[in-house]
């Protein structure tokens, strides 16, 4: 049988990427948003799941991670189907899949639309600059393996291309990028890209990390925003929190500098958490995972919803971010990872002694 649940405001049902996708949902009552990414403009998309709807249904039926978040707005409670117990449910019940059918119908003309407008766009680049766009996807997103690899074979196919000063750019800053950060880590670097006219409109890098030990390079300009967040990290590290936050919040209303706004965004959260305020800290960070939902540090976030749920008693929570963390994170060595294992570790053994 089919089994309700209750969640509260502010918390995440599952997430996009999960890889245990074998539940699925009936909203009963409350607010319940999906968030996901368009294939085609690569933009994140926010649909309402009306009372009554289905959600989390592809996934479980075609056994693969979860293409969507699905967050709570307002305290829901759901039912909360096996696929073997919606399989029976659905199989008395005509009009449901009537229902269904035509849902589907609908998303797989749409993606299929979606993927003819991918293709078209990606035929109008020639080979030189589809290896150029390959290369600056890779730098941007930081991964300067793959960016050092590609722009070395723009410049051996293409000596003399249109291309070839910004790729020897490019290259150089993958190049030390690696070197100084390691790969998916450091500041987002300059890209210096195609002209306008030979490139389509994509999307923007994703955020840069927002870590408080990020600093600019020696003899590198500091913005205005960028000077306002270096003083607000000094702030927190001198533990006077409540004062950061104030600069953190500030930067981030006046919305200057993209970059610096998801830092200080992330640092609002840590500022919270560090004044005791669970629920805010619990309410920003479940903001920033629906806001974000590929942000670089997605594991520290919820690492800190874990630590606000612990801190307010609800054990099970908590245990369940620190393990959605482990599921993430495939580097045993990696800070969070192991904050993350320790803190489980704890919790676990409290319940057990």
């Amino acid at each position: 049988m089919p089994k309700a649940a209750n969640y509260r405001a502010n918390s995440v049902i599952y997430f996009q990427g999960d890889v245990i996708s074998d539940k699925i949902y009936i909203l009963q009552s409350g607010q319940v948003v999906v968030n996901y990414t368009d294939i085609e403009t690569g933009k994140d998309l926010r649909e309402v799941i009306q009372t009554g709807e289905f959600f989390g249904v592809k996934s479980a039926l075609g056994k693969y991670p979860r293409e969507e978040n699905a967050a709570v707005v307002s305290d829901a409670q759901v039912l909360i189907f096996t696929v073997p117990e919606f399989e029976q449910f659905v199989s008395a019940n005509t009009r449901i899949i009537l229902k269904m059918l035509r849902v589907f119908s609908n998303q797989l003309r749409r993606i299929h639309k979606q993927v003819e407008n991918l293709m078209e766009k990606q035929e109008t680049l020639s080979p030189e600059s589809g290896l150029f766009r390959t290369g600056e996807y890779y730098l941007k997103n930081r991964m300067y393996s793959q960016a050092k690899y590609v722009f070395s074979r723009y410049l051996t196919y293409y000596p003399a291309g249109k291309l070839a000063d910004a790729a020897s750019k490019n290259l150089e800053t993958a190049e030390s990028c690696l070197v100084k950060y390691g790969d998916g880590k450091g500041p987002s670097p300059t890209v210096a890209g195609m002209p306008a006219a030979a490139l389509p409109a994509k999307p923007g890098p994703a955020p840069a990390k927002p870590a408080d030990t990020l600093r600019p390079q020696a003899g590198q300009a500091l913005s205005d925003t960028a000077k306002e967040y270096y003083n607000a990290v000094s702030l927190f590290s001198q533990e006077k929190y409540k004062e950061a936050l104030g600069e953190f919040k500030r930067i981030v209303e006046a919305n200057q500098d993209p970059e610096y706004v998801v830092k200080a965004a992330y640092d609002m959260g840590r500022s919270v958490f560090m004044l005791g305020q669970y629920d805010a800290a619990i309410a920003h960070f479940t903001r920033m995972v629906q806001t974000y939902p590929k942000h670089p540090d997605l594991a520290d976030i919820l690492y800190y919803l874990g630590q606000s749920y612990s801190k307010k008693g609800d054990i099970e929570r908590a245990k369940g971010f620190f393990r959605k963390i482990l599921t993430m994170e495939k580097d045993e060595d990696n800070s969070t990872y192991i904050r993350a294992k320790k803190a489980l570790r704890s919790l676990e053994e409290g319940q057990n002694g």
